[in-house]
């Protein structure tokens, strides 16, 4: 192998040689590989409404809502699949929008009729039925979670009156009224075991269920948040990020 004269190699090693003055110059960043997706928007596909994919997605969907309704009543595990009841609504409307959504939450309310009577169906349309398009309404728009939670959080606890309201009707009797005096009999009777010279008052005893209602409530949109950050975004399907400080904890971006 032949080498190179020594003038040649040298104006070789020249040639290559680069100023390190020279790297700073005309820099151009780099792309994020994973950008923000506080502003994008759900991933919805262009299609015709009356395609058959969204029926078919839509039917699916609505059908798992009733499913989970149904194995809960049936076999309850807790909270657990309680945190499922709104989310297959809301993917619907962030994957085909709000008339999708709204088709699929009859779709589950006609289902639950047929297969646990009226009364069911009813309970589950409102408040998680409604919910479902709301949440899903709210997170299309980008919708922060200190808005969003609150605003859900005032229909699941119109939710849990109506329901008491609907159940009160079909017993003849004030189911409010019956369980905060009954509440208050305890109480009192607590207190005589105790010695206690109180005297539980109904009305604080009511607002005290009424907060509790709120304060469950609260907390109920909130897990339906994470566990829908977590799903919605390996479905293509992100919602608006947390809160920073949830983003710490959980370290999901």
């Amino acid at each position: 192998m032949t080498e190179l004269p020594d003038d040649d190699r040298n104006q070789a090693v020249g040639e290559t040689s680069i100023d390190s003055s020279d790297l700073d110059e005309d820099w151009i960043p780099d792309v994020d590989p994973a950008p923000d997706l506080e502003e994008q928007r759900p991933v919805r596909r262009r299609v015709d409404p009356d395609s058959p994919i969204v029926m078919v997605e839509t039917a699916f969907l609505a059908s798992a809502a009733s499913l989970v309704w149904l194995v809960n009543t049936y076999f309850p595990m807790g909270p657990f699949l309680q945190i499922f009841f709104p989310i297959p609504i809301a993917l619907i409307y962030l994957r085909w929008g709000s008339r999708a959504a709204w088709m699929g939450c009859a779709i589950a309310g006609l289902l639950l009729s047929v297969l646990m009577a009226p009364v069911r169906s009813i309970q589950y349309v409102i408040p998680y039925g409604f919910m479902g398009v709301l949440l899903g309404a709210l997170w299309y728009r980008r919708v922060k979670w200190f808005v969003s939670i609150p605003l859900g959080t005032l229909l699941g606890v119109f939710g849990a009156f109506f329901r008491v309201w609907l159940v009160s009707i079909l017993l003849g009797d004030d189911l409010w009224q019956y369980g905060t005096t009954q509440v208050t009999n305890f109480l009192d009777w607590i207190f005589s075991l105790l010695g206690l010279l109180i005297q539980p008052s109904l009305e604080l005893v009511q607002l005290f269920v009424f907060l509790s209602i709120i304060a469950v409530n609260t907390v109920y949109l909130f897990v339906v948040h994470l566990v829908a950050w977590f799903l919605f975004d390996r479905l293509n399907n992100p919602i608006p990020r947390p809160p920073q400080w949830v983003q710490v904890i959980f370290d999901n971006d």
